[in-house]
Order: structure tokens, then C-alpha cells, then sequence
């Protein structure tokens, strides 16, 4: 768990990214002015949303980069490479909420029932298509666990209840989530 301090850090370091690139520079990160505990690889995943409309999310499940580093790189591409929306513009920054969800580690779901909605982030793939849904998606639209699993085989593109399928993967993972109204 991270404190108090470390959220804000992280919150500081999404934002000062994305400023960064609207400003036409690169993100200034020195690992010696991050806290320890924010150099330690970790996945993460950063959510744009503006009047509460999502925005641009975009991120990494597995721990490839210090933390701090997959934030920042993560705020970036959510706010100017997610597909789904045109990148973010300068007059848009001052309304965009950031919300950041640090992953822990993935684990195969052998049965449904082990599947805990508002705790579990959710990993439905099968063959190629692969769809990820974040642990807060389920609580905020207040769906049920079948209808998450129907959810995530329709972000990987496969038919909802694909994930009843042998031969697809669920597998299951807790975030850390946290957002700027949270920490102010």
C-alpha cells in the first residue's frame, strides 16, 4: 500500500507528464527525487475522465518499469494515444481528473465464484483477443460478476459469454486506485 505522500507524488508526476508534452518537452524524471518505493517495477494504469466522462485510459498490467516511470508513461499515452479519442488538447488540461490504479500481480481464476466484483480487475482472453477491465469498471456501472465477465469478453471482442468457453483464460487481479479529489 502506498501512503498518502507517495499517491500525491504519483498524481504530481501524471500530471507534470502530460503538461509536459502539451508544453512540446519531455517529462523531467530523476529517480533520485522520487520516494524508494516509487522506483520499485509495478504495472500501472492512468484514467482521464473530464466531467466524468472518461477521457483516455491506458496502461501496463504487468510490472515492466519503475512505478514511477509507468505512470508517467501511461498518463501520456492515455491523454494522447488511447484510439478510442483524439489527443488531448491544451485547453482541455485544466479539466481532466487523473486517476491512477497500481496493479498487483495476476492470477489465473480456476472457478467463476472466485471472482470478488470491487476487488478483482478482470483479464478474459482467448487466442488473440485479450480484454482487461479494471476493478472500479464493475463497481461504478454496479454490475454483478456475469455480467463483468460478459463485459471483459466484449472489450476483448469475443462473444459475452465466451469466458464459459474451455479453452478461454480469466484471470484476476487487485489495484491500488486512487484520484486527485481523493488526495486534495
Amino acid at each position: 500500500m502506498l501512503n498518502q505522500e507517495q499517491r500525491s507524488q504519483l498524481l504530481r508526476i501524471a500530471r507534470d507528464s502530460i503538461a509536459a508534452v502539451l508544453d512540446g518537452r519531455r517529462p523531467e524524471l530523476a529517480p533520485e527525487s522520487v520516494e524508494e518505493a516509487l522506483r520499485h517495477p509495478a504495472g500501472a494504469f492512468v484514467t482521464l475522465t473530464i466531467g466524468g466522462e472518461l477521457r483516455g485510459c491506458i496502461g501496463s498490467i504487468r510490472p515492466v518499469a519503475p512505478l514511477y516511470r509507468a505512470v508517467s508513461d501511461s498518463a501520456i499515452n492515455a491523454a494522447f494515444r488511447d484510439p478510442r479519442f483524439y489527443p488531448l488538447r491544451k485547453e482541455e488540461f485544466a479539466f481532466i481528473e487523473i486517476e491512477i490504479s497500481v496493479m498487483g500481480p495476476v492470477e489465473p481464476v480456476k472457478n467463476a465464484e472466485e471472482i470478488q466484483v470491487g476487488r478483482d480487475g478482470l483479464i478474459v482472453s482467448n487466442g488473440r483477443n485479450t480484454g482487461l477491465l479494471l476493478p472500479q469498471v464493475a463497481t461504478e456501472y454496479g454490475w454483478d460478476r456475469d455480467h463483468f465477465l460478459r463485459q471483459t469478453c466484449v472489450k476483448a471482442g469475443l462473444a459475452p459469454d465466451s469466458w464459459r468457453l474451455p479453452e478461454c483464460r480469466i484471470e484476476r487481479f487487485a489495484a491500488e486506485v486512487f484520484n486527485e479529489q481523493a488526495t486534495e
